[in-house]
């Protein structure tokens, strides 16, 4: 089984590793070639391209300006502990167990685009470029066009290896689309998480509801050492639960009632 997760603007480059054993991100040469494009951006030119703020601007020219390859624990962190965002705030990955952290290193992978494809142990340098960005090189006008079928081939390596095994799509449509998911070489799952709103039920991604539920599913995966995509079907997490009439192949649904949502919401 593979677990695809998206990253998050949010990071934490301050607390000290808890992994021993580091990894290294498999597409660092690729990620070189971002970084060099992107040191020719200044404050004004970024800000137009990120559509962020100048002073958010400002802060990843900096980003940019420092990023070397020579990662270790004083420049860098491991990406499971780095990014810090909605679907982080579900995983919960600082309450996970060693052998929890060791599985997710094997089944956890998160799409990224500066480094493509990231394990969780792999280490980072804090930086910000959301996957839909319509940077400029010489592969394309945009990320997608850069990355092509390489992030679907490191997957379908993966999966080669692990006769049997599913992909999980627990990432956002902006970073999924950089997978030919017709290419996948595995059956693909893509969990589907819906809040009850004056009596229907609708996934309400503008909040963090769904992107919380997508980081407590991988949670599940992980502690339960998931071997197959029915393992998905015994979430029952954040008040969410199985609905089978909902679903269709592919798309297993899961469902909140308000009432069952009460005990979340402040959380």
């Amino acid at each position: 089984m593979l677990i695809l997760l998206s990253p998050a603007k949010t990071l934490d480059m301050e607390t000290p590793s808890r992994v021993a054993e580091p990894s290294l991100p498999g597409f660092m040469d690729e990620s070189q070639k971002l970084v060099t494009t992107l040191k020719r951006y200044r404050k004004g030119k970024l800000s137009k391209l990120m559509h962020i703020s100048e002073a958010l601007a400002e802060l990843n020219v900096e980003r940019f300006e420092h990023w070397q390859p020579g990662f270790n624990n004083n420049n860098a962190r491991p990406a499971i502990q780095a990014f810090r965002g909605d679907v982080y705030v579900g995983l919960d990955a600082d309450t996970l167990s060693k052998p929890d952290l060791n599985y997710a290193q094997k089944h956890l992978r998160i799409l990224s685009g500066l480094y493509g494809v990231l394990k969780p142990f792999d280490l980072m340098q804090a930086y910000r470029l959301e996957m839909g960005t319509a940077l400029k090189t010489r592969r394309g006008k945009n990320l997608y066009e850069f990355w092509g079928e390489r992030l679907t081939g490191y997957l379908n390596e993966e999966l080669e290896r692990r006769q049997g095994s599913s992909v999980i799509n627990l990432a956002s449509n902006e970073y999924f689309k950089s997978v030919k998911h017709k290419q996948l070489v595995s059956p693909l799952i893509s969990p589907a998480f819906k809040d009850e709103k004056n009596g229907d039920f609708k996934t309400i991604s503008f909040f963090f509801f769904a992107k919380k539920a997508r980081g407590a599913m991988a949670r599940h995966l992980i502690q339960t050492r998931a071997k197959n995509a029915q393992a998905v079907l015994t979430f029952n997490s954040l008040g969410y639960r199985y609905s089978a009439s909902e679903s269709s192949e592919g798309q297993p649904v899961f469902l909140r009632s308000e009432k069952a949502a009460q005990p979340y919401l402040a959380s």
